[in-house]
């Protein structure tokens, strides 16, 4: 079997060396080279021949998210598995926005890294099992949010376009030619369907911010 370049970007000098090691002593990796920040691996990485890069998140300079979103426009081909301590969903999604194919927690511990990469290529989305259970939960919560938003009326989703837009009851009254009280109406009427108390989120709820 052909052995896989690998390239790693992680700015705890000790970390850096112990996860070149790890892929030093596998059997199907190589490692090319490790950058300790983005700034690095932007230069290097589209000069070289790289099957995958194991990238952190919190790097001096430009984050990891950052540099996979760059580096996969240099390097399509290129596999990257987001190999992190965070575990909050706004990170993982835009990891795998950026470009990610994978996203694992470094207390993982090197088989479950090594397991990652293997799966990568074997055509997968690795996730530490901690991360998977948050894209299921955050897939699940988004499900629930658009079963609300369907119970609008297409009256009430006027409304909020153009509440989202920043415009007061009375510029919305205007705009629809009704009245301010019949805004107000249709206001509560979106707070209750929605189970919200705010504009803030009645907006974030229709828009999917949340």
């Amino acid at each position: 079997m052909l052995k896989r370049g690998v390239c790693i970007v992680e700015d705890n000098k000790d970390l850096r060396e112990a996860m070149s090691m790890m892929i030093q002593f596998t059997q199907d990796y190589y490692l090319i080279q490790s950058f300790e920040n983005a700034e690095m691996a932007l230069r290097e990485i589209p000069n070289l021949d790289v099957d995958a890069v194991l990238m952190d998140i919190n790097l001096p300079g430009d984050n990891g998210i950052d540099c996979v979103a760059k580096l996969k426009k240099l390097c399509p081909k290129t596999l990257f598995l987001m190999c992190t301590s965070y575990e909050d969903e706004d990170k993982i999604f835009k990891s795998l926005e950026a470009g990610a194919s994978g996203y694992i927690l470094k207390t993982e511990g090197p088989a479950k890294i090594i397991n990652a990469l293997d799966d990568l290529f074997d055509g997968g989305s690795p996730m530490s099992g901690s991360i998977a259970r948050k894209v299921v939960a955050s897939f699940s919560k988004m499900e629930s949010q658009n079963k609300l938003t369907e119970n609008l009326t297409a009256r009430e989703r006027e409304i909020l376009d153009l509440i989202a837009k920043g415009q007061i009851n009375k510029e919305v009254a205007s705009a629809l030619e009704i009245s301010t009280g019949t805004v107000k109406k249709h206001v509560q009427n979106i707070y209750e369907k929605l189970h919200v108390n705010t504009r803030v989120e009645a907006v974030n709820l229709y828009l999917n911010r949340t």
